[in-house]
């Protein structure tokens, strides 16, 4: 909107919970909320009130591969949000009653988590799929872990991954023509361009994939569930995400997709039935999840087998291949509305070396005809090749 013009300034760093060391679990997370308590030249509270004057607003997001925090603001104040920014989370000053008051406030966030029944079953899939990999573990970390941490070693994390070589910046929306130099004169000029020589590394475990079926009950959770995981390939291979997303959408994206069509539709044995890619650095993941009744698991499950089979085995109709192209695309195109999304997946791209025009993966969709869906894409998520969970409600004894 011309009339109200924003700028996102969105800073990257490679320091998700995939970095954590053995004893670090929740850390990533856990300092994104440090950030916001203060730096060493801005009290605790200070840095909100000033982006608020400005006419902007503030946030973050930790993820398995790394975290972000942006501002939003009129372009006109573009310098002086930047620099508020940079200081907030290059110079946090982690006190120490910040510290252990804080992470109270991080624990209830896991013990809420705990509470909910949905959240328990995406989370034991994801712990059965990669078992003791980074990425099978909560993003919010470990109770314990957190529990024996202290500023000290929260310090010694931010200097280890808050480097120049982890990070990036990205700017989107209108941007001012003195833009490089005010990059060139912030504080990024100073950080250090790699970790110190004496930080310890990340002992990373490499990415296995577990196959299988698995049956878990829960108490008070108000629907079965079908889960069923398979991997896929890396982010860095944007074809076959792509692919994988095409695929997705033509089983599992309108009334006219091939399980919705006949699960809900047709047999009415779900509530509900959709399929996601998670693209992630190390390997993503795609995940069918199935609300029904209890009684109608097997019938759910098995006809669930049968469509993806067919997949494989019997012809795929252009139209539907064009119709799930097009809301792939759709999908893109629709998420670069705002200049904060163009500034997050820019910001993401760049820093995982994967700088490109944003509607690239589009050229992509062409590719993916019958033949290469069925030999690269639907021979993968086969029911054998899947890791399984079947959640079922917990009777309780009145």
């Amino acid at each position: 909107m011309p009339e109200t013009p924003l700028t996102c300034i969105d800073l990257w760093i490679r320091a998700g919970s995939s970095f954590e060391n053995a004893g670090e679990e929740g850390l990533a997370h856990f300092l994104e909320h440090m950030v916001f308590k203060g730096s060493h030249n801005h009290e605790a509270g200070e840095f909100d009130r000033a982006i608020e004057v400005l006419g902007g607003s503030s946030n973050a997001a930790t993820g398995f591969d790394d975290v972000h925090f942006h501002v939003l603001v009129p372009p006109k104040v573009i310098g002086p949000a930047l620099e508020l920014l940079l200081d907030l989370v290059l110079n946090p000053a982690l006190l120490q009653d910040s510290y252990f008051t804080e992470r109270e406030v991080v624990l209830e966030e896991i013990a809420q988590q705990h509470d909910q029944p949905d959240e328990k079953v995406f989370q034991r899939l994801l712990s059965t799929c990669w078992a003791k990999h980074a990425y099978g573990r909560p993003i919010l970390g470990y109770e314990e872990s957190l529990k024996k941490s202290y500023p000290l070693q929260m310090k010694s994390f931010h200097e280890r991954l808050y480097t120049g070589n982890n990070c990036c910046l990205s700017i989107a929306g209108q941007i001012p023509k003195d833009i490089e130099t005010l990059v060139n004169n912030s504080l990024l000029g100073a950080i250090n361009p790699i970790s110190s020589p004496k930080a310890k590394k990340n002992e990373k475990i490499s990415l296995q994939f577990n196959v299988g079926r698995h049956e878990y009950q829960l108490k008070r959770l108000e629907a079965a569930r079908l889960l069923m995981a398979w991997p896929v390939t890396s982010a860095k291979d944007q074809c076959e995400v792509m692919g994988a997303d095409i695929a997705t959408s033509l089983l599992a994206e309108g009334r006219r997709s091939r399980l919705i069509q006949s699960l809900r539709e047709d047999l009415q044995l779900v509530e509900s039935i959709e399929m996601d890619v998670t693209a992630l650095e190390e390997g993503g993941i795609i995940i069918l999840e199935a609300y029904c009744r209890p009684e109608d698991l097997e019938a759910v499950e098995n006809e669930t087998h049968k469509i993806l089979k067919e997949s494989l085995e019997l012809p795929i109709d252009l139209k539907e291949i064009e119709r799930a192209g097009h809301l792939v695309k759709n999908s893109l195109c629709f998420n670069l509305e705002a200049s904060s999304q163009v500034a997050a997946i820019a910001g993401s791209q760049a820093l995982w070396n994967r700088s490109q025009p944003l509607l690239e993966p589009l050229k992509y969709i062409n590719y993916w005809t019958e033949s290469h869906l069925q030999e690269n894409i639907f021979s993968k998520i086969q029911p054998e090749l899947s890791c399984t969970l079947v959640a079922k409600p917990m009777e309780i004894d009145l």
